[in-house]
């Protein structure tokens, strides 16, 4: 794979930075685009070393590390998956095959509603989606509080709450956020508000995930080929119980792939890698089916 060329895209309300980095060799498959939310493109750098045999694209999400964003406006799915849609003209058309995870599969999944020229292959690994959970009301409340504690207390109270969320198992009760808040240093986040409010999981994902239902009827259409994915280490936490109720209303069985929730990481934000080298060969391998 040849080293990385990060362009930058002006989009109604942000400038989009993206990065390309092309096949080593000629190839007849399709560039492969990874990204996540909130996760930035840097969180994917181990993933695209896997694929030096084909150009791979990836980019920071609107609010995301080199990307930015303008105005009061929260985005919302259709936001994101119009920034991805202009990306994917942007590095030549599509169809691209796709890989997007956490946040950004529910923003593939809508992607592949609107844009189904622009992408082959989705495979949407682990999308939080809370309107397709027995437990919606709950799971909504809590993301709720979240972002209002986030606005209220800062940084380190609201990703305490975003942590215990994530790593809750099973349905949640009806009184969940009403129990008492967790101390953030438990989880070594800062216990002081900087006064930043800056910060797009806790101060606009929490609100902007729950309404958002996937054009389902569209989507069980056929094309594009849209496959739910769940890592073999996820339980029954939020992003386990979301995948597997997504993959039913597509009347399909998730696609298991390694590892846990990030399982395609290689420690590029300082945690320790999960399956990544697995992880790579199974996307591989679902890619070419």
């Amino acid at each position: 794979m040849t080293d990385k060329k990060t362009h930058t895209l002006e989009v109604p309300g942000a400038v989009l930075t993206y990065d390309v980095r092309e096949a080593a060799t000629p190839t007849d498959e399709p560039p492969l685009l990874l990204f996540g939310l909130p996760m930035g493109a840097q969180g994917f750098t181990t993933l695209a070393g896997h694929f030096t045999d084909r150009t791979v694209v990836t980019y920071d999400p609107r609010g995301v590390e080199r990307s930015t964003r303008s105005g009061s406006d929260m985005p919302v799915m259709s936001n994101h998956a119009d920034d991805v849609h202009r990306v994917i003209e942007a590095v030549g058309g599509g169809p691209v095959d796709l890989f997007a995870s956490s946040g950004g599969a529910a923003v593939a999944l809508d992607l592949a509603a609107t844009h189904p020229e622009d992408v082959r292959t989705v495979v949407a690994h682990e999308p939080p989606l809370p309107s397709v959970l027995p437990d919606r009301a709950a799971v909504v409340a809590a993301m709720t509080d979240i972002h209002d504690t986030y606005q209220a207390k800062g940084f380190g109270a609201g990703m305490a709450k975003f942590i215990a969320l994530v790593m809750a198992a099973g349905e949640l009760t009806a009184d969940y956020a009403a129990q008492p808040d967790p101390d953030p240093a438990m989880f070594g986040l800062p216990t002081e508000d900087d006064g930043a409010r800056d910060d797009l999981l806790l101060g606009v994902n929490m609100l902007t995930l729950p309404p958002y239902e996937p054009a389902w009827a569209t989507l069980k259409a056929g094309t594009p080929d849209v496959l739910i994915a769940v890592g073999e280490d996820t339980g029954e936490e939020l992003t386990g119980r979301s995948s597997r109720a997504t993959a039913a209303l597509l009347d399909a069985e998730p696609v298991v792939f390694p590892g846990g929730h990030g399982g395609f990481g290689g420690g590029e934000y300082g945690q320790p890698a999960d399956k990544p080298v697995e992880f790579a060969a199974r996307l591989r391998e679902v890619l070419s089916r």
